[in-house]
């Protein structure tokens, strides 16, 4: 079946939903070779509409492995497996549908044809409820106060409820979402499809230097003025290659005339990443929107660049341009005579507290800040909260200001959710390159160096810890490592 076979017959079949037609929907859907992830959800969603949960579960399968990224799937997945009374599964699912939302309070879907936002706070709130079908009554107290940080004033309700319940160790309802909602393709693009061409012709850019390694499709550049020399320029394809190249890892079909349409296996050039994950990119001389976790960052490295520098196979040279501009950081200045407190948690923090400041009052502030009870909290003077650097009720806390620089200090902070377990979850970093800064705010490592994340502070700068010292570092210079057994 023909791509524009296959979009008329999602049209159709979503038509037919909206009809109330769910059968011949079903019916419609279910003819369509190689449907993409949108369409096997959509599939899944008719087969729970109609309690054939073996069915649905096929097709969430088969849309999760489509697109690994599809936090919606893992969700209605999820959703499935409680009503099968498989909570282990279920909470697997609820989580991996939180790990996808990467922090942020929601995704609203309309832009890729679902009219839904997916709350962080709702799939928190399903998190707990799995949790308390296991009988860990604790941890969905947790999860539940952990969904506080993601509330909506519509959604405070409902988890005030729930906090009730679980106290009372009572079980509460999931929340859902009406199964008749389905992605639909844009019907303008359906419409248009067979007038033009939205893929455009590939125009190959070949680089001037011989045995160049990389080879890709960028936009056309003029001709150098005089034509070539007889020996070899600074290589044009640099200049032609404006923005970072990228490979596109997942089919994205455009819903809207602002996206483009790309392919696995497509080098796209990111211009610029926004907050809600869309990346403005260049493709076959267009300019569009693509989903920023549909993409994979490229190294191009040119062989004649490593037998000028004399570099062997295999090592990547470091990048060519400098450091990304550095953030302004806006520093809490202490009023009087009190003390700043930086606490050093997933995210960094300050609180400002008096001279002499008693442990209650400390632990009340930042207790009030992450929205943990102060028992769930451990304070220590370094990242390893050992006996002797932890701080607590009993901690004599002259001792503690004694350590204060210019009234400015530095605590560790961890949460009971974290020292059960969410620790092993930590973002690390390798580092791609050596990074060397006199700077005193920067973190120094070398090329193959392990950095955790402490926070992220803009797109092109992070905070991380390596090797015991503590500061911030260009992005470009290290890579994401896999979580270990995710």
């Amino acid at each position: 079946m023909s791509f524009v076979d296959t979009l008329r017959e999602w049209d159709n079949a979503a038509t037919c939903a909206d009809r109330k037609d769910f059968s011949e929907a079903l019916r419609i859907f279910l003819s369509i070779k190689e449907p993409n992830s949108k369409i096997y959800y959509d599939i899944g969603c008719l087969h729970l509409l109609n309690q054939d949960l073996d069915d649905a579960e096929k097709a969430f399968d088969s849309s999760i492995r489509k697109d690994e990224h599809l936090a919606v799937a893992f969700f209605q997945r999820g959703i499935t497996f409680y009503r099968k009374d498989r909570y282990e599964e279920c909470l697997g699912d609820f989580r991996q549908a939180f790990k996808a939302l990467r922090g942020n309070q929601m995704i609203d879907y309309k832009a890729l044809g679902l009219r839904y936002k997916l709350h962080a706070c709702d799939v928190l709130h399903n998190i707990a409820l799995a949790e308390a079908q296991l009988g860990h009554w604790e941890k969905a107290h947790e999860n539940l106060v952990k969904s506080l940080n993601y509330k909506t004033e519509t959604k405070l309700n409902m988890i005030d409820k729930a906090l009730e319940s679980t106290l009372k160790h009572k079980l509460f309802k999931p929340v859902e979402f009406p199964t008749i909602v389905l992605f639909k393709p844009n019907k303008h693009y359906v419409a248009q499809l067979e007038e033009k061409d939205y893929l455009g012709k590939a125009k190959v850019v070949a680089s001037v230097i011989p045995q160049d390694e990389f080879s890709g499709f960028a936009p056309l550049q003029p001709q150098v003025e005089g034509g070539p020399t007889d020996g070899p320029k600074e290589p044009e394809v640099l200049r032609a290659l404006e923005g970072d190249p990228h490979t596109v890892l997942f089919e994205f079909v455009p819903e809207t005339s602002d996206e483009l349409a790309v392919v696995p296996g497509n080098i796209v050039f990111v211009l610029q990443k926004g907050d809600d994950n869309w990346a403005s990119v260049l493709f076959n001389e267009r300019r569009g929107l693509v989903p920023y976790n549909y993409l994979e960052r490229m190294e191009i490295s040119l062989a004649s660049k490593k037998n000028e520098s004399g570099q062997g196979q295999g090592v990547s040279a470091p990048p060519s341009r400098q450091p990304p501009t550095r953030p302004e950081r806006k520093q809490v200045q202490p009023t009087d005579n009190s003390y700043i407190v930086k606490v050093r948690y997933t995210f960094n923090f300050a609180v400002c507290v008096a001279p002499g400041c008693p442990y209650d009052i400390l632990i009340g502030k930042i207790s009030k800040k992450l929205n943990f009870s102060s028992a769930s909290i451990t304070l220590s003077l370094t990242s390893e909260a050992t006996e002797q650097n932890v701080i607590n009720a009993n901690t004599e806390m002259e001792s503690v200001w004694r350590r204060a620089k210019a009234r400015h200090i530095t605590l560790w902070c961890n949460t009971k959710d974290q020292t059960d377990g969410e620790q092993q979850n930590q973002i690390q970093f390798v580092a791609l390159h050596t990074y060397e800064s006199s700077n005193p705010e920067d973190l120094n490592f070398q090329q193959g160096d392990t950095i955790t994340l402490l926070s992220r502070i803009n797109q092109d700068w992070l905070e991380g810890q390596c090797k015991g010292n503590t500061g911030i570092f260009p992005a470009p210079f290290v890579e994401e490592l896999p979580v270990n057994g995710h």
